[in-house]
């Protein structure tokens, strides 16, 4: 079970800062995601909600410099479309590493991305009005807790795509979706999750 820090170590940190993705790193978590948009100078920052002015974020190039080389990351572009004019996916694109991964809802970028990288690894999230099957050139599909089922997780299977679960913080949840075939788990408590899956391998 990959053990995924949602928006870094955010249950004891504040979310998506250096210092969560800081703790994710000391815990041992097998990545760390973080949300990524741009703002109305094209800066790409790390938020989940839309910038706002007289605000401090730290930007992608700021936590990438900082997690690189030390834990996995997995990048997901807040609606891409709203800032097509600041070229986000190229440019985000071009600060991933070899191993890193992109995370959207909109099918279209990670088509973008992968027409520029193709060897990158990208998470399609599936529902609410995206289906399963839209996600078959992706690495993995993403499922919301409230919404996966054992069946979804076999249907991405069969479409050799990974079954990732967002976001998932009761260690009785982790142990269910294991039991069902998830292999990867986002989270706001690494810390719990870990000691459950320390004897398992993580990395499917």
């Amino acid at each position: 079970m990959l053990v995924i820090a949602h928006r870094g170590a955010s249950f004891e940190r504040p979310e998506n800062t250096l210092a969560a993705f800081e703790r994710a790193i000391e815990i041992g978590a097998d990545y760390v995601e973080l949300d990524v948009h741009a703002d109305a100078s094209g800066r790409l920052l790390v938020t989940h909600d839309k910038p706002v002015a007289n605000r401090a974020y730290p930007t992608l190039e700021e936590a990438l410099d900082l997690m690189h080389g030390r834990i996995g990351v997995m990048v997901e572009l807040k609606t891409p479309s709203r800032y097509a004019q600041h070229s986000v996916v190229p440019r985000t694109v071009r600060f991933l590493a070899a191993d890193d991964v992109l995370i959207c809802f909109q099918r279209s970028a990670l088509v973008e991305a992968r027409s520029i990288r193709p060897s990158l690894r990208t998470v399609q999230h599936v529902g609410f009005g995206v289906s399963i099957r839209s996600a078959r050139d992706a690495w993995a599909a993403g499922f919301h807790d409230a919404r996966v089922t054992s069946r979804g997780v076999a249907a991405a299977r069969r479409l050799g795509l990974v079954p990732l679960v967002y976001t998932v913080n009761a260690p009785a949840r982790m142990r269910a979706l294991a039991s069902i075939g998830v292999s990867g788990i986002f989270t706001d408590r690494p810390d719990l999750a870990l000691p459950l899956f320390a004897e398992a391998p993580r990395r499917p």
